[in-house]
C-alpha cells in the first residue's frame, strides 16, 4: 500500500525512518535527519530536504554513499546480492541481461573508472522519464564520464543518486509524474522528425520552412486540437497558434509558447518544453470543463534560432510587429529566399503585418524554458525564476595581415591575422570575466585558403556579447572594440567588424516575477532567482507586454545546444504545476 505525507508527516520518528528505508543505499541517515525539517507540504518539499542533508554531510560521508552503491552489472549483479531496488533498476535498464561484449565492455569500464575515481560509477539508470534507459546509452555515457575530473564526478554521482532516490520515492508513495511523462513523451515524439543529412545520423535539426520543420508544425496542431483548444492555425510566418477561450467572449488573454525549431545536431527540449507545458494545462482544463476568466493562447512560434537565415525570432518578432520586408529577399545556403521558402510552405507573405498583438487583449507573456546551463543542476533545484534575460550584440569581423612564408619570415616581422584574432580571443575572456555575468564568445573561427606552411593573412571571426543590462553590455563592446583596435595597430594589421545582430535586456515585470515565485513556493521547492543568459522569444513580447519565464533544470550538467541536453518527466510535471498555479492565481485576480 502506497504511503502518504500525512502518515509520514505524524508517524514517530523510528516509525518514519522505517518508512523511508532503501533509498538512499545502505544509507539510512539522510532520511533520518532530513525527518527533523517535517511537516513536508509536498514529496518535492521532502525530496529537497534530503538534498540539503546530504550538501551539508562531509566529503566523506559522500564518499561513504558513492561507495555503498554497486557496480552497474557488476560483481553483485553475478551474485545476486543487490539489494532489491538496485535490481529493479539494473533489470529495467536490461542491464541483467547483456550480451558477452556488453558485459565485458561495462566490467573494463567500472575497472578504469574505479581507478581513476576512487569510487564506483552512479547513473540513475531508469533515466528522465523513468523506464530505464538503452544500454548503449548507458555504455556511451559511462565512456564520456570517464575522462571527467574527480570532484566533478563526485558531483555528478550524488546528483544521480538524488535522481535514483527521487524515483524511489515516487515507488514508495504511489507518485507518476502523469502530465510530465505527458510533456515529455510529446517531445520524444516531436523529435522523430529531423532535416536530412542530420535524421540518418540519428541527430535532431529543424531548420525553418524545411519538411521537417513543417511537419513539426502539423504535428504540434493536432495535438492542440486533441487537448480541446478552440482555436488552431497556421499563421503567416509558420507559428502554430492554439487559443483556449476565456469564460467570456471579450476576455483578455494569457499568451504563452517557445519556439520548435533547433539549432543544428540539438536537444529535444530548448524550446518546446515551452510549448508543451501549457498545452497539458489546456487539456487538463478541457478535461474539467473549466472556463477561466481570461483565454490562454499558446504559440510554437517557427523560428527563433537563426540558423537558416540572418534574421532571428522571426515568429515572435512577427507578434510584435518585428519582421522586415528586406529579411524575405535573404537567401540560404543554397540559395533560396525566404520568400521563395514561404511561399513553396504555403504561408501568405501579405498577411505578416497583421500577425501583430495589440496588447490591450492580452494580460501579458510567460514561458517555460529549459535552463540551457549547469546553475540549477549544481544546486539540485528543480525551478528558477527568472528575474531579467540578457541584453547582446553579435558582430561577424575580420582581421587582415599578410599571408608569408612560414619559415622564413622572421617572428618580429610578421602580420599574423590569426594571431591578432588569438589575442582578441584571449581579452574577451578577460573582460567578461570581470564583470561575473557578463559572457563574450568568438564561436567561429576561419582562415581562409589557410596552409599549415603559411603566416595567416586574413581571419574571420564572430563575436557574440552578453549582459544583464544594456548598460553593461555596451561597456563591454567598448572596450572589446577598444582592445581589438589596438591589437590591429600594435601588430599592423587591420580590421572590419560588422554589428549583425543587438537585442535589449529584457528584465521581468515585477508582479509577473511574484506570480511565478508564489507558484515554486507552494510546490515546496527552494525558489532561486537568476539571470538568463540567452535569448529566448520572451525578449520580442517583451516589448509589447509585461513578461516573465520560469527554468527548469536540465541534467548532464545542464547542457544544451546539444545532444545530451534533458531534463526528467519530475521536472516537468513540477513546471506544468506551476503553471497551473499562476493560471489559478490569475483567476483568482480576476
Amino acid at each position: 500500500m502506497a504511503l502518504t505525507l500525512e502518515q509520514l508527516n505524524r508517524a514517530p520518528l523510528p516509525e518514519a525512518t522505517q518508512m523511508l528505508d532503501g533509498l538512499y543505499e545502505h544509507t539510512p541517515w539522510i532520511a533520518e535527519q532530513a525527518l527533523a525539517q517535517r511537516p513536508f507540504t509536498s514529496l518535492a518539499h521532502l525530496k529537497h530536504a534530503m538534498v540539503r542533508v546530504l550538501a551539508a554531510a562531509p566529503r566523506e560521508a559522500q564518499l561513504a554513499l558513492v561507495r555503498a552503491h554497486p557496480e552497474l552489472a557488476g560483481k553483485a549483479m553475478v551474485s545476486k546480492t543487490l539489494t532489491a531496488e538496485s535490481t529493479n533498476e539494473q533489470s529495467k535498464a536490461g542491464l541483467t541481461d547483456c550480451t558477452p561484449e556488453e558485459f565485458a565492455r561495462i566490467q573494463q569500464l567500472n575497472s578504469d573508472y574505479n581507478a581513476r575515481h576512487g569510487f564506483p560509477f552512479i547513473l540513475a539508470v531508469r533515466g528522465p522519464r523513468g523506464l530505464g534507459l538503452p544500454k548503449q546509452e548507458i555504455i556511451d555515457t559511462f565512456a564520456r564520464r570517464l575522462e571527467n575530473p574527480v570532484d566533478f564526478e563526485l558531483a555528478e554521482a550524488l546528483r544521480n543518486i538524488h535522481r535514483i532516490v527521487e524515483i524511489r520515492l515516487n515507488d514508495k508513495f504511489g507518485f507518476a509524474p502523469t502530465l510530465g511523462n505527458d510533456v515529455w513523451d510529446w517531445q520524444e515524439k516531436l523529435s522523430t522528425h529531423s532535416d536530412p543529412g542530420y535524421a540518418e545520423k540519428g541527430q535532431l535539426t529543424v531548420t525553418y520552412l524545411t519538411d521537417a520543420h513543417r511537419a513539426c508544425a502539423q504535428r504540434i496542431s493536432h495535438w492542440m486540437r486533441d487537448c480541446g483548444f478552440d482555436e488552431v492555425e497556421i499563421d503567416a510566418v509558420g507559428n502554430v497558434v492554439g487559443r483556449y477561450h476565456g469564460a467570456q467572449p471579450d476576455a483578455k488573454y494569457l499568451l504563452t509558447g517557445s519556439h520548435y525549431d533547433t539549432v543544428r545536431n540539438g536537444g529535444k527540449y530548448d524550446g518546446r518544453l515551452g510549448i508543451f507545458v501549457p498545452m497539458a494545462c489546456v487539456r487538463e482544463l478541457h478535461r474539467a470543463g473549466r472556463r477561466l476568466p481570461f483565454g490562454i493562447e499558446v504559440v510554437g512560434f517557427a523560428e527563433e534560432e537563426g540558423q537558416r537565415y540572418k534574421a532571428t525570432f522571426l515568429g515572435s518578432g512577427a507578434l510584435v510587429g518585428d519582421f522586415r520586408a528586406e529579411w524575405l529577399e535573404q537567401k540560404d545556403a543554397d540559395g533560396i529566399t525566404m520568400r521563395q521558402a514561404m511561399q513553396h510552405a504555403g504561408l501568405c507573405v501579405d498577411d505578416i503585418p497583421k500577425l501583430k498583438r495589440e496588447a490591450a487583449n492580452y494580460l501579458g507573456f510567460v514561458e517555460v524554458h529549459i535552463e540551457q546551463g549547469p546553475v540549477l543542476n549544481e544546486l539540485d533545484i528543480p525551478l528558477g525564476v527568472v528575474t531579467s534575460i540578457n541584453g547582446s550584440v553579435r558582430f561577424v569581423g575580420e582581421v587582415c595581415g599578410m599571408a608569408s612564408h612560414a619559415g622564413t619570415t622572421p617572428m618580429d616581422r610578421r602580420r599574423d591575422a590569426a594571431a591578432a584574432v588569438a589575442e582578441l580571443i584571449l581579452y574577451v575572456e578577460k573582460r567578461a570575466a570581470q564583470d561575473g555575468d557578463s559572457v563574450g564568445t568568438v564561436g567561429q573561427l576561419e582562415v581562409p585558403s589557410g596552409s599549415i606552411n603559411v603566416v595567416p593573412g586574413r581571419c574571420r571571426f564572430s563575436l557574440d556579447l552578453r549582459a544583464p543590462t544594456n548598460a553593461q553590455r555596451d561597456r563591454l563592446v567598448h572596450d572589446i572594440e577598444a582592445e581589438l583596435q589596438a591589437i590591429c595597430a600594435r601588430r599592423f594589421v587591420h580590421y572590419s567588424l560588422e554589428e549583425t545582430m543587438r537585442a535589449a535586456a529584457a528584465p521581468s515585470a515585477p508582479e509577473w516575477q511574484q506570480r511565478w515565485e508564489k507558484a515554486v513556493a507552494a510546490l515546496g521547492v527552494p525558489l532561486y532567482r537568476m539571470p538568463s543568459g540567452a535569448g529566448h522569444d520572451a525578449m520580442k513580447l517583451h516589448e509589447l507586454m509585461p513578461q516573465a519565464m520560469l527554468f527548469t533544470r536540465g541534467i548532464n550538467s545542464g547542457i544544451s545546444h546539444n545532444p545530451l541536453e534533458a531534463t526528467t518527466s519530475d521536472d516537468m510535471q513540477l513546471a506544468v504545476d506551476a503553471f497551473s498555479h499562476v493560471l489559478n492565481q490569475l483567476a483568482q485576480e480576476a
